[in-house]
């Protein structure tokens, strides 16, 4: 049996985010490999340039993810004019000044960015090897004390409640997620998990890539999968 931390990932919009093409931000349907190690790692008041020790958390990570059902999908267009001088926030406390050559600010800067709307998202992982630093009570308690602020997924995506949920005993990952959906009373419940984590009758597995290489700030490579329906015991 292995300890899990549960997390509860809830917010009046969350994103997801997948493969960004030109000003279009796309969402994925479950949280990447990638977006979970960036959390904890704010949380644990890493710098973004830290590649070895994000790389090494990432590959570290067994983690999976439930969805409550209920959310939907909006997409929010989104314009400034923006000008040489304008500045935005970031978490780190430092400005952000913008980039781009003078023609960049003749005409308003305009995207649209695909969110989750009302989702709960329940999230449960461990890390192996479980002694080494940081262990699942280090991040624990960066997640309820973090070093900087945290959101779920972008800047506007601020989480309603505390994120650390609890803690699970469970032989694989999928075992923790079908703890979760019998505690909550849940039925047909999406989750994915990593292949290798346990298996049910008529689950789905596939690759997808979302694991980054910290060092070039790039996605690549791919992992399998798994997805499913989790029902609460006893009412599948």
């Amino acid at each position: 049996m292995r300890r899990y931390l549960v997390l509860r990932l809830a917010s009046p919009l969350i994103a997801f985010g997948g493969e960004a093409i030109d000003n279009l931000g796309v969402i994925r349907d479950f949280p990447a490999l990638s977006m979970l190690t960036g959390l904890l790692a704010n949380a644990l008041g890493w710098d973004r340039g830290e590649a070895e020790r994000h790389n090494r958390l990432q590959q570290r990570l067994r983690v999976g993810c439930v969805l409550a059902p209920g959310a939907q999908r909006v997409q929010d267009f989104q314009t400034a004019q923006l000008a040489k001088d304008d500045k935005a926030w970031t978490t780190w406390g430092v400005p952000e000044e913008r980039a781009g050559g003078a023609g960049t600010y003749a005409g308003p800067h305009l995207r649209w960015r695909d969110y989750h709307a009302d989702l709960t998202a329940w999230v449960a992982f461990t890390l192996l090897p479980a002694d080494e630093a940081p262990s699942l009570g280090d991040i624990a308690r960066a997640l309820d004390q973090p070093a900087r602020p945290l959101f779920i997924g972008r800047k506007p995506c601020l989480p309603t409640g505390r994120l650390v949920a609890g803690w699970q005993e469970a032989a694989d990952v999928r075992s923790a997620l079908q703890a979760i959906v019998s505690a909550q009373q849940g039925q047909g419940w999406r989750a994915q998990w990593p292949d290798g984590e346990g298996a049910q009758p008529g689950d789905h597995l596939s690759d997808i890539c979302d694991e980054r290489n910290w060092q070039t700030q790039l996605h690549g490579g791919w992992r399998p999968v798994r997805q499913g329906l989790l029902h609460a015991e006893g009412r599948a």
